[in-house]
């Protein structure tokens, strides 16, 4: 059975190179479909990790921010989640290069925890997924039971 297009799931860990080059995972690149001519656009995630949409996915993200108004809050989450936004194409190794200050708001350290979020890809420092589960899963339990039951039971 496969996947859709564009589609990410799972969990892998892989290492952040000194020069800011961390792998894609192979099932990740094979799931780009060829429109997104093997790119994608890295930025700030909103529980302090990366985000790395397909570049298809990005422009869909885009089009919804362009037709919002133009009020106080939207220009300003627009501002924030566009300023640290870069377009990186893998290399022959499936390396993506992310920039210092991505590596800094997310804490990475040499470890990283790449993990498919569907239509996007998260790239996390371990420590902070770890603690970051622990919390949201103990303060949000109702929730997810809620959820597991509309969607997936």
């Amino acid at each position: 059975m496969s996947t859709s297009p564009n589609t990410f799931t799972g969990e892998y860990s892989y290492t952040v190179d000194p020069k800011g080059r961390v792998n894609i995972p192979a099932k990740f690149r094979q799931a780009l479909t060829p429109e997104n001519n093997n790119t994608f656009a890295i930025t700030k995630g909103m529980d302090r990790c990366i985000w790395v949409y397909p570049f298809v996915e990005w422009n869909k993200v885009l089009e919804k921010l362009r037709n919002e108004p133009s009020s106080q809050v939207n220009r300003a989450f627009t501002r924030e989640y566009s300023r640290f936004a870069s377009i990186a194409s893998y290399d022959k190794q499936g390396r993506i290069l992310l920039t210092s200050e991505l590596i800094t708001f997310a804490g990475l350290d040499r470890q990283v925890t790449i993990i498919g979020m569907i239509n996007k890809i998260e790239i996390w420092n371990p420590n902070i997924l770890k603690n970051f589960d622990q919390q949201i899963e103990s303060e949000h339990t109702d929730a997810f039971d809620e959820l597991a039951e509309k969607i997936i039971l």
